[in-house]
């Protein structure tokens, strides 16, 4: 999945395409960005300007990533007044994230992006 740039919505054509929704789910959770917030709200819902404070993010950019998170059903969202409350919607996801960490620190940290990944520099940079 990608963030559309003129929605700021998941684009569902890694699965339309046939790719397995793991798969989805994995991508869905391979930009750092998303990633990031996932972590902040395993320690309590948040709203936008929390989440721009505390990340260091434009606003926009959280909102199109919070999009991104609540059309794959991982974060929702409680309105009080005028503000917005963002939450996990599955606790389940941090015992998953938790056996990535797991697996990064059995392995050495010593993954590296498939050359096809059209991703270069990061190889290494997962052991900083």
């Amino acid at each position: 999945m990608a963030i559309d740039s003129d929605g700021g919505r998941c684009v569902s054509a890694d699965i339309a395409a046939g790719i397995s929704p793991a798969a989805a789910l994995f991508h869905s959770l391979a930009d750092e960005t998303r990633l990031r917030i996932v972590q902040r709200l395993a320690r309590g819902e948040a709203r936008v300007v929390d989440l721009t404070a505390e990340l260091g993010l434009a606003q926009s950019t959280v909102s199109k990533h919070l999009a991104c998170l609540r059309d794959c059903h991982l974060v929702d969202y409680r309105a009080q007044g005028r503000q917005s409350f963002y939450s996990l919607t599955r606790p389940e996801l941090m015992d998953l994230l938790a056996s990535a960490e797991q697996l990064l620190a059995a392995t050495g940290h010593a993954v590296a992006l498939c050359p096809g990944s059209g991703r270069t520099g990061l190889v290494g940079e997962a052991a900083s």
